[in-house]
C-alpha cells in the first residue's frame, strides 16, 4: 500500500469509526506538500462515488486572508460536495455523522451552464450562474483535535462536512456580494458576523479562482453544479442541541439544529 493509500484509508476510517486520526503531515504525507494531498482526496472521492453518491459540485476553503496566513499559504483550496452531504433548510442534523463540526456562512453558486476554459473572466461567470443562496456550511475534521495544515485539510477534502442551502434564490444583478453582510446566530445571538469582502474580497473572485482551477484540471465546473464560495465570517463550533441561523443580505436566510447526543453511529455505505 502506497502512503497515498493508506493516508485515504485512516481519513475513511475515522470518517466511519468516528474517531479521529493523527495528522498526516510529516507522517504519510510531507510537509506543504499539497499535490500530494490533492491526490489523497481523488482517492476518496473515487471510493464515495463507486460506492453510488452523486458529485454535486464543490466548495472553496482558506478563501480568508488571515486565515491563509495561518497556514502559510496565499491560495484557496477546494473539496468534492456530494449529495450525501445536502441538509434540507431547517433540518435537524444528527451529531453521529460528524466529528468535530463547526458552521460558517457562506454564498452559495449554482451554475446554469459549464466553465470549461481556464481563461475566465467575470462576464464569463456572471453569465454561468443562473442564481446565488445563503448557505451554511457544516466544516468537519478527520484529524484530532483540528491539528491540520494545508496538507492535512485538502487531504481530507477541504475539511467538508455537510451543507445547507437556503430556499431563496438571487440573481446576481438582485445583490452586492462584495458589499452584503452576515450574521450567523444561535438562540437569537449573534455568534459570528462578516461581509462578501471576507471571502478573497468578493465570493465572485473565489468562483473564478475554482473555476480556473478545475478546468485547467481537466474536470472543470458544470451546469446544476453548486459552489460554496468560503466563508464570510468566523467558523463556530456546533454546541449540541443548538439551532443556528445566517441571514445574508439581499439573499435571505438559512438555517440547520443540532441533535442534543451523539447517539448510535452507523457505518457508512
Amino acid at each position: 500500500m502506497s502512503d497515498y493509500e493508506a493516508a485515504a484509508r485512516e481519513l475513511v476510517e475515522a470518517r466511519e469509526s468516528g474517531k479521529p486520526c493523527p495528522p498526516l503531515r510529516g507522517r504519510l504525507l510531507p510537509e506543504g506538500d499539497v499535490t500530494s494531498a490533492y491526490v489523497v482526496q481523488q482517492l476518496q472521492v473515487r471510493q464515495w462515488l463507486q460506492r453510488g453518491h452523486r458529485r454535486v459540485g464543490a466548495k472553496i476553503g482558506l478563501t480568508s486572508r488571515a486565515v491563509q496566513e495561518s497556514f502559510g499559504v496565499y491560495q484557496p483550496d477546494f473539496g468534492v460536495l456530494l449529495d450525501s452531504m445536502a441538509v434540507p433548510d431547517g433540518a435537524e442534523v444528527g451529531l453521529d455523522r460528524l466529528l468535530q463540526p463547526r458552521v460558517e456562512a457562506e454564498v452559495a453558486f449554482v451554475l446554469g451552464t459549464d466553465l470549461p476554459d481556464e481563461r475566465v473572466t467575470t462576464a464569463d461567470l456572471t453569465r454561468a450562474v443562473d442564481h446565488v443562496l445563503p448557505a451554511i456550511e457544516v466544516v468537519d475534521s478527520r484529524v484530532a483535535g483540528w491539528d491540520i495544515s494545508i496538507v492535512d485539510t485538502v487531504a481530507d477534502n477541504a475539511s467538508s462536512g455537510l451543507f445547507v442551502l437556503g430556499t431563496t434564490p438571487r440573481r446576481l444583478t438582485d445583490v452586492d456580494l462584495r458589499l452584503c453582510g452576515m450574521v450567523l446566530e444561535h438562540a437569537g445571538e449573534p455568534v459570528s458576523v462578516g461581509a462578501g469582502a471576507a471571502c478573497l474580497g468578493n465570493p465572485l473572485h473565489a468562483l473564478e479562482w475554482l473555476a480556473r482551477t478545475m478546468a485547467r484540471s481537466g474536470d472543470p465546473l458544470r451546469a446544476g453544479d453548486v459552489v460554496l464560495s468560503g466563508a464570510l465570517g468566523p467558523m463556530v463550533p456546533v454546541t449540541p442541541g443548538a439551532a443556528y441561523e445566517a441571514r445574508i443580505s439581499g439573499l435571505g436566510s438559512v438555517r440547520t439544529c443540532f441533535s442534543s447526543s451523539e447517539g448510535h453511529r452507523e457505518r457508512e455505505e
